[in-house]
């Protein structure tokens, strides 16, 4: 038997209720609130405030896919406070998560975390201990030590990586995910998906992270048609929490793979929602792996059935997602797809992907298929 191993330190909380353990985890300590505006966040925010006291400072003006220039507004603002807490609390999605790991790192100081992430500059202190409370089923950040940051200026999907960008503790309530909408819901459902799937076909897979992956694709695909139905059912917003956890406790040992490569200059230079634009061409990338790795295979299969109608079956299940069925639907044309594609294998995640390039297709459209693309 090969030998493999397991790491991930987060101290892990789930389930109905658990958001009320916020207080017991933050001990008195002081802390920073990262989080939205919005009224849906209201309710936590005050949950929160009630177990912990009032945060030293409450960072709320977060966008989706921080930016550099947002994340310098947000380190001016900490530094004009005045103050260096304790604790950073993360109440949000991925971007709030992303947000609170780029302060952590730098402690409020922008160029600390910039001069790190450019140049791998020692970092000053280790990184503030944070406590991520997800709102959305999806991004995986909060059982990882890397945040995904964008230089909007010039172009660039940047990542932080750090062992002290691990949260010390996650608290997954399924509650606060109730009333996400339908779009929310399927992208970041369809990214932690993204995340099961390629954690499988991974030069950094093993035995226990197929295990959590192939769990987490069975749980994921049946909440999505769950909530596809009625958004407000309760067990399939548990079984989407449970799927994106075992998601990330694999993907957190693999990284993830060619799929995440291909979806970053879509979002970038299409406004595509990352989980989007990194599930859309999983039966594509599928066909490429197939047939080139016993175990992955035998993970395919649990998941899909017979491994030939394998592609064909998780299309037909993004189909009827409405998720288009080719690159030409977000406005590419197939000189920058192939330029995409080439890229996304030559990079450090399509180095993680066992498949072959040669095996996948490079052209925009989908001549078997055009659904999705009007």
């Amino acid at each position: 038997m090969n030998k493999w191993s397991f790491h991930n330190p987060v101290h892990l909380h789930f389930g109905e209720g658990v958001l009320d353990d916020i207080g017991t985890l933050l001990s008195g300590r002081s802390y920073l609130l990262v989080t939205h505006r919005d009224d849906v966040m209201s309710p936590w925010r005050d949950r929160i405030a009630m177990h912990c006291g009032a945060p030293d400072l409450a960072l709320d003006e977060i966008e989706p896919n921080p930016s550099l220039e947002m994340l310098r507004r947000l380190t001016t603002v900490m530094s004009a406070a005045d103050i260096e807490p304790e604790v950073i609390i993360a109440l949000g999605g991925g971007s709030v998560i992303d947000t609170a790991k780029f302060l952590a790192a730098g402690r409020g100081c922008y160029r600390a975390a910039v001069q790190y992430i450019d140049g791998g500059t020692p970092l000053p202190r280790r990184p503030l201990p944070i406590i991520a409370i997800p709102t959305t089923a999806g991004t995986g950040s909060d059982l990882t030590k890397w945040a995904t940051v964008w230089d909007t200026v010039r172009g660039r999907k940047l990542s932080l990586e750090h062992d002290g960008l691990y949260p010390e503790a996650t608290v997954i309530d399924p509650l606060l995910m109730a009333s996400l909408p339908w779009s929310v819901t399927l992208s970041s459902g369809l990214d932690a998906l993204s995340h099961a799937l390629e954690s499988i076909w991974n030069v950094n897979a093993n035995p226990l992270t197929r295990r959590f992956a192939v769990n987490a694709a069975r749980d994921i695909m049946a909440a999505l048609q769950r909530l596809g139905r009625n958004p407000d059912d309760r067990n399939g917003r548990l079984q989407m929490a449970l799927g994106a956890m075992r998601a990330g406790l694999a993907f957190s040992n693999t990284r993830t793979a060619v799929a995440h490569n291909i979806s970053y200059p879509l979002t970038l230079n299409h406004d595509v929602p990352h989980g989007i634009a990194c599930s859309f061409c999983l039966p594509e990338v599928m066909e490429a792996v197939i047939g080139i790795d016993a175990a992955s295979d035998e993970a395919l299969a649990e998941i899909f059935g017979v491994l030939p109608d394998a592609p064909a079956r998780l299309r037909a299940f993004l189909n009827d997602l409405d998720v288009p069925a080719a690159a030409a639907a977000f406005g590419v044309e197939d000189s920058e797809w192939r330029m995409i594609v080439e890229r996304a294998f030559a990079g450090p995640r399509g180095r993680n992907f066992i498949g072959a390039q040669a095996r996948f297709p490079w052209r925009t459209g989908a001549p078997d298929d055009d659904r999705g693309q009007s």
